[in-house]
């Protein structure tokens, strides 16, 4: 018999359930303290996972009530939100998916895991897969974006990343991939509302990038919140016995989300604890994360017959064989046994500093008013972020403090140490305090530059912050447009630094700027970052994963929508158009300007007639016009141009980058496999149906910029 069968014959109803209960973790004046119970609980058997327990000291004081002081000795599993870093923080997830580089989504991952394994942590929940075409939702700021093939890449990458290649390894940490699933989707933008959409939309759009962390390897999957065409996902046998785990053929942990279980209640499904844990136990929920329903409902629901012992062992199982595969049992104190040495401190905050220059993504530069001339003596360093470490760090900041941020003051004067920069807030980030503005607007006299810091508090994304107005919020706006108006009486150009953590609704700003460099939230390097742009020591490079709407009239708005059969046409009044907005975003997905220009040509693509096992491969030439040496992200778009189901105008199949100095040329190669031209059919089964398919090759998902050939699909 095997440790985990032994265990299992061995546990009491209590200790069994304790293995399927999650329970958060604090910190008080005397210590760790467990949310609405003790530490008896631990010893009991009662609790058997934790989360928000951070530090390496305090992790193995609670590792080792359960290790040594309990019954059967096992071992914890502690989680935390390690999302974009632990202690380091990197650029929101959203930023991030802006570099289209697998290599370095893995790469922050296994870092971000490294640093929370030295805490003691052995979880994190994370990666965030949703994909999300409505900015209204603060969650947007923590996925892919808009399109699930790139949601695909990204999973696998950070599934790779936090996991590693050994998941007993000191360094590795589980992947809780969530929310399973079209959390995204929910009404109005409105966090968790109900989800009302088609079963083809849930298996093209919302499904994909599970399914990729599923392939990858990784050990935990977290339902949503939400329902899904009425069916709350936390009790949504279909979606997770069925699909997830039959289909799929996830065999790991499903851990609820925080309190979810107790919610199926609100949501009008259960009458009781009781029954609400035996609706989430049968859909396949293994950890009761936070609401007591499993240790205090199920024994009711086995005497009402609910559910089944048998039921039971069977999630006790799939915990126990993630905590045997985490190395717990060998060794429950191996993660934060040994510091960090400051060399590798030292060396993840530089990957911090590369990863935020490479995540921001300058919208604007009028004139080549970036990079600054080495001839500027004064600037003046205006709004309510210039100086504002704790809003660096966006809203999912992990262990890092409120300090310790480089914000865009420090970064400007470590760039500029010769450059007088007069810096004044001028307004608050949310209120309406305009007691500052003068000051502002007078520290614009005599500066040679004007860099305005503008946007969003960290904590106006992410959860529970949906936002209706997409704006600026406070008197930002207002502030904002006196300073454009003081520029220009004064002919001084104006650097606007945006942050946000979802595409903002502000046409108007970019209008008024020289300049703007959507800086998102970058992390513990933010002001390194955005200074290495501002004087040109790097090339911003960085890509919108989300269109960026032109009015919040417009959204839900992403360029993979199916076409009309009218589609708009100025001459026509009877066609799918606004009034009174144009079509399409202010900025495209994948959009972004270089200190470079660049042009594209001679695009080859082979071969003509493809059958489904081959390989389609395009070849493009690329010319940098400009000034500067830049790196250019070249797209490979794909129309199917007749089938069973109107497809998309453009779905994302393939992107590569080419890094060139100013007059040079140089040829991308992309590719993939034919197979992937594959689509849900009528009765929702893949079909591979043969005709013309369109490539379109280019710098975003705007059509009249991509290079166009044909292939046709054949037997």
């Amino acid at each position: 018999m095997n440790r985990i069968e032994r265990l299992l014959s061995s546990m009491t109803l209590s200790e069994k359930l304790g293995q399927l209960t999650m329970t958060a973790c604090g910190h008080a004046v005397t210590g760790p303290t467990i949310a609405g119970d003790s530490t008896a609980a631990i010893k009991s058997g009662a609790i058997g996972n934790l989360l928000n327990l951070v530090g390496a000291q305090d992790v193995r004081d609670m590792q080792k009530l359960a290790v040594e002081e309990s019954r059967l000795g096992i071992p914890l599993l502690i989680g935390y939100d390690v999302i974009h870093g632990h202690r380091t923080v990197f650029p929101v997830p959203l930023a991030e998916a802006g570099l289209f580089d697998p290599a370095t989504w893995t790469l922050t991952a296994r870092e971000a895991a490294k640093e929370a394994a030295a805490d003691g942590l052995a979880l994190t929940f994370a990666p965030m897969l949703d994909v999300a075409r409505d900015p209204r939702w603060g969650r947007i700021a923590e996925g892919p974006g808009e399109d699930p093939w790139l949601g695909m890449r990204i999973a696998a990458a950070k599934v790779r990343g936090f996991q590693g290649d050994d998941l007993s390894a000191a360094d590795a940490v589980a992947a809780c991939a969530k929310h399973y699933c079209a959390y995204g989707a929910v009404m109005a933008g409105r966090e968790y509302a109900s989800v009302d959409i088609s079963e083809r939309t849930v298996l093209e759009v919302h499904m994909p990038p599970f399914a990729s962390a599923v392939h990858a390897g990784v050990a935990c999957i977290m339902p949503a919140f939400t329902d899904l065409a009425g069916v709350p996902m936390t009790a949504n046998a279909a979606m997770l016995r069925d699909w997830l785990r039959d289909k799929l053929g996830f065999d790991g942990v499903i851990i609820s989300d925080y309190n979810a279980i107790a919610e199926l209640i609100h949501h009008g499904v259960a009458a009781d604890k009781a029954a609400a844990a035996a609706l989430a136990l049968q859909a396949g929920v293994d950890i009761d994360m936070m609401a007591d329903a499993y240790r205090n409902g199920l024994p009711i629901a086995l005497q009402r017959g609910l559910v089944t012992i048998g039921q039971i062992d069977t999630s006790v199982r799939r915990v126990l064989k993630l905590k045997e595969n985490l190395g717990l049992f060998e060794d429950p104190y191996r993660r934060g046994a040994r510091a960090e040495d400051p060399a590798e401190l030292l060396k993840r905050r530089e990957l911090a500093r590369e990863v935020a220059v490479r995540s921001i993504v300058m919208l604007k530069n009028t004139a080549s008013t970036l990079p600054l001339s080495a001839s500027v003596k004064r600037l003046a360093l205006l709004g309510p972020l210039a100086d504002a470490s704790p809003e660096m760090r966006g809203p999912w900041w992990g262990a890092a403090g409120e300090t310790g941020q480089i914000t865009v003051l420090e970064g400007l004067r470590d760039a500029f140490p010769a450059v007088e920069i007069t810096h004044a807030q001028g307004v608050p980030i949310a209120a309406d305090d305009v007691s500052g503005m003068s000051a502002a607007l007078q520290a614009c006299e005599g500066a040679d530059a004007i860099v305005l810091c503008a946007g969003e508090a960290a904590t106006m994304s992410g959860e529970a912050a949906s936002r209706a107005h997409l704006g600026l919020p406070g008197v930002q706006r207002s502030f904002c447009e006196l300073v454009f108006a003081r520029a220009r009486q004064l002919n001084t150009p104006v650097i606007v630094v945006l942050f946000s953590g979802r595409p903002l609704v502000v046409p108007w700003l970019i209008e008024a700027a020289d300049a703007v460099l959507a800086a998102w939230f970058p992390g513990s390097e933010a002001g390194h970052a955005i200074a290495d742009l501002i004087v040109g020591r790097a090339s911003p490079s960085g890509r919108t994963p989300v269109s960026w709407p032109r009015a919040a009239g417009q959204v839900p708005i992403f360029f993979g929508e199916r076409p009309s059969g009218r589609p708009a046409a100025a001459s026509d009044h009877f066609t799918s158009k606004y009034l009174d907005v144009a079509n399409d975003p202010l900025f495209p997905f994948g959009f972004g300007l270089t200190y470079g220009k660049f042009e594209f040509g001679n695009l080859r693509v082979s071969p003509h007639a493809v059958r489904e096992s081959q390989m389609i491969e395009a070849l493009i030439d690329v010319t940098n016009v400009g000034a500067g040496e830049a790196e250019e992200t070249v797209f490979l778009f794909t129309h199917d141009v007749l089938a069973s189901v109107a497809r998309p105008l453009l779905e994302l199949k393939a992107f590569a980058k080419i890094k060139l100095a100013p007059g040079a040329r140089g040829t991308v190669t992309l590719s993939f496999a034919a197979a992937e031209l594959r689509f849900l059919g009528l009765s929702l089964q893949p079909v591979f149906e043969f005709g013309e398919i369109e490539i379109l090759v280019g710098p975003c998902a705007d059509r009249a910029k991509l290079l166009r050939a044909v292939v046709q699909l054949t037997p």
